[in-house]
Order: structure tokens, then C-alpha cells, then sequence
């Protein structure tokens, strides 16, 4: 359990890594300046265009819109988490223990582990996750950063964007589906909760 929450916190806090160049903290002398529009930034893709129907970009300086577009990779990359999270516990756990006589094997998979985690679990993800976002624990990493030209670069973090983005959907999905189960089982007819792969489970 302790080295998936090392991983994860690890690609959190390096997600400024592969932020676009535009996109990252403005210099001092622009933050405050407010921009008419982003409407040509990296992500705006087909067939959505520019998606912000709550006009959260509207009158924003450069250094905000950065850091809405950091929030936007880290809420991405915890979504891919989570649906390897959803998949992988279906036909592997973990050895050892979550907690003093709780073995990771213990813990049912998806919604129903809310229940199931001592609160010890709990203390280590919170306190580790927070040590990560308050005091910048791990920080980030040079190694393993591939040397791309500008345009291939490019190419990259849209597809990091495209992925966040399609696991965030994916996320919601597995958790409607997973709660709707946990409150009337078996209401969809199938034994296994990823029915998207039915290979994982012959």
C-alpha cells in the first residue's frame, strides 16, 4: 500500500513537468495582467473546441490559468490511478498488511473498501498525500524525462490532457456503477464489476 501511495503522490506533484510552456506560472511582471481569452491554448481539441461553459477562464490572468491547468493534470493523473486502481484489484492484491491484522487481501475492491479500511490506512494516504500537496514532499524528478522536440512535446501533453480527461469520465462511470451495486447487488445481471474486460477474470 505504502509504495502505491509513494507512485502516486510521485506523478501528483511532478505534474507541472509536462505542463505546457505557455501554461505554466507567468512571470511576475504578467501575473496580474487579465487575458481576453485561451482559446488557442494546448487541449482545445474537436470536436468540443473550447470547453468552459462556466467561464472560469474568463478575465484571468496568465498565472491563474496556469494553475488551473496544473489542477487539471493532477486531477487527471489521480483519475488514471483510479481506474488502474478499479482494475488491477480485481486479479491481483498486494501481500502483507494495510494495517495490524488487516491484510490488503482483506479489503473488498471499489466503493465497499470505504468501509473496510481501519483507520490507520486512512491516516497513512491522507498524511502522505497532504505531505505531498502542503510541503511539496518528493518534489519533482529529472530522471525518466524524455528529451522531445517542441513540436513531438506538443503532440505529448495534449495526449496527457486527452487521457486525464477520458479517465475522469471513466472514473465517474465505475463509481456510479460500483455504489449502484453495493445498494442493490447484482441489479445489472453480471458477477464482475469490470464488464468492460471480461478477459481479467478467465
Amino acid at each position: 500500500m505504502m509504495k502505491s501511495v509513494a507512485v502516486a503522490l510521485a506523478l501528483l506533484e511532478g505534474a507541472e513537468a509536462f505542463a505546457p510552456a505557455g501554461l505554466k506560472a507567468a512571470a511576475p511582471s504578467r501575473a496580474g495582467v487579465a487575458r481576453m481569452g485561451y482559446e488557442n491554448e494546448l487541449g482545445v481539441i474537436e470536436p468540443t473546441g473550447f470547453f468552459d461553459p462556466l467561464g472560469l477562464s474568463a478575465n484571468i490572468d496568465e498565472e491563474t490559468f496556469a494553475q488551473y491547468r496544473t489542477a487539471e493534470l493532477k486531477h487527471g493523473r489521480v483519475a488514471q490511478l483510479c481506474v488502474i486502481g478499479y482494475i488491477v484489484p480485481e486479479i491481483y492484491r498486494f501481500p502483507g498488511e494495510i494495517a495490524p491484522g488487516v491484510a490488503f487481501a482483506d479489503i473488498p475492491n471499489g466503493v465497499a473498501a470505504i468501509n473496510a479500511i481501519p483507520s490507520l490506512g486512512w491516516l497513512q494516504m491522507i498524511f502522505f498525500i497532504g505531505a505531498v500537496d502542503y510541503w511539496g514532499v518528493l518534489g519533482d524528478f529529472d530522471i525518466g524525462k524524455p528529451k522531445l522536440d517542441p513540436d513531438e512535446l506538443e503532440k505529448r501533453q495534449v495526449q496527457e490532457l486527452q487521457h486525464g480527461r477520458l479517465a475522469m469520465l471513466a472514473v465517474l462511470e465505475l463509481l456510479r456503477h460500483d455504489s449502484q451495486n453495493l445498494v442493490k447487488p447484482g441489479f445489472d445481471g453480471l458477477d464482475n464489476l469490470i464488464t468492460g474486460f471480461p478477459f481479467l477474470y478467465n
